[in-house]
């Protein structure tokens, strides 16, 4: 793992994107839960700078960093995401999430490389997805509710695609045109068929696997619509102010998380169940590391409602780092600089 304290590797978002396509993220997301589990991970909840309104920032910073004990290759490194969120940005036709990923040696603590950020928060987030749907979705799921189709759209069905053998892709957005011009162009990689539906009603209903990747502070599904045995992911809100599911869905689910501390103090579908008092700290059946490591069984009814809510963490992101770091090297790929 270690490098030249004057040689540090640069990836842009396509020589990431090169290097690790969403599948090939998914035993890397699967490694790094397993080492969560078994605390060889040190991880420190995110810090996020918001500034008051009155400053008229349009987006925030978030840091979140982490020490793995053992990297892609069983060295420890050092890492941390520093990267910003810009809900605007869909509309400028760029990645909301922005900012670099760093690597540092955990031996010498030299840094090692400056990544994108917003490829590595795409891939690992859906990677993410892709190893929770294997691990809690029925065998014979196939017909997925895709909800969003701005940038995470993208990851995530390469990952879903991956997890499950897929029949049918129905996909929802803020309008019926986005959710075609999605299908447009994705509709050519794929052997499955694709529909873009009015509404997430008609995406959802019948669904096996339910995605959500939305900017929402409002719930969109409801628990009315959703069909025994079906599996939901719920990844595009991850603050205290967003959500994505009502309260009747968070009650109804069995709950696997990513982290129960993020959880605890950042999901909004879960604080606002909270504080109805419809859930409690009891109902986050189990982490996703607990499922990888085989501590906890997960699914144990076909016909049981199963929800997976992702908040991200920085041990994501410098899991994915170590592992491109590695292929990088391997490969020759990527540009060195001296700093």
């Amino acid at each position: 793992m270690s490098a030249p304290s004057s040689s540090v590797l640069l990836l842009d978002a396509a020589q990431i994107a090169a290097l690790m396509p969403v599948a090939d993220a998914i035993p890397v997301m699967s490694d790094m839960f397993g080492a969560l589990a078994r605390e060889q991970i040190h991880l420190p909840l995110r810090q996020i700078v918001r500034p008051p309104e009155g400053l008229g920032a349009k987006g925030l910073l978030g840091m979140m960093p982490a020490f793995l004990a053992n990297a892609a290759n069983g060295e420890p490194v050092y890492g941390a995401k520093v990267g910003t969120f810009f809900p605007g940005n869909s509309a400028l036709g760029k990645d909301p999430h922005q900012g670099c990923v760093l690597l540092m040696s955990g031996q010498t603590g030299e840094l090692l490389a400056v990544m994108n950020a917003a490829e590595i928060t795409g891939i690992r987030t859906a990677a993410v997805t892709g190893l929770a749907t294997r691990l809690l979705a029925r065998d014979d799921a196939s017909r997925l509710a895709l909800v969003g189709a701005g940038h995470q759209a993208h990851w995530h069905l390469a990952a879903l695609a991956a997890a499950r053998e897929l029949r049918h892709v129905r996909v929802a957005s803020r309008s019926l045109a986005t959710a075609q011009a999605f299908v447009d162009r994705e509709q050519p990689h794929y052997p499955f068929r694709l529909e873009a539906v009015a509404g997430v009603e008609a995406a959802v209903r019948d669904a096996d696997i339910v995605t959500t990747v939305t900017n929402t502070t409002d719930p969109i599904v409801k628990a009315e619509w959703i069909a025994p045995g079906t599996h939901v992911n719920l990844i595009g809100s991850s603050t205290p102010r967003h959500r994505e599911a009502d309260t009747s869905l968070m009650a109804r689910a069995q709950l696997f998380v990513d982290r129960r501390e993020s959880t605890v103090n950042e999901s909004g579908d879960y604080l606002a169940a909270v504080a109805e008092g419809r859930i409690g700290p009891e109902d986050l059946l189990a982490e996703l590391g607990e499922l990888v490591i085989r501590s906890h069984p997960g699914r144990t009814d076909t016909q049981a409602v199963t929800l997976f809510k992702s908040l991200g963490m920085g041990a994501q992101d410098v899991a994915l780092a170590a592992a491109l770091y590695q292929r990088a090297n391997a490969a020759g790929a990527g540009a060195r600089a001296s700093i």
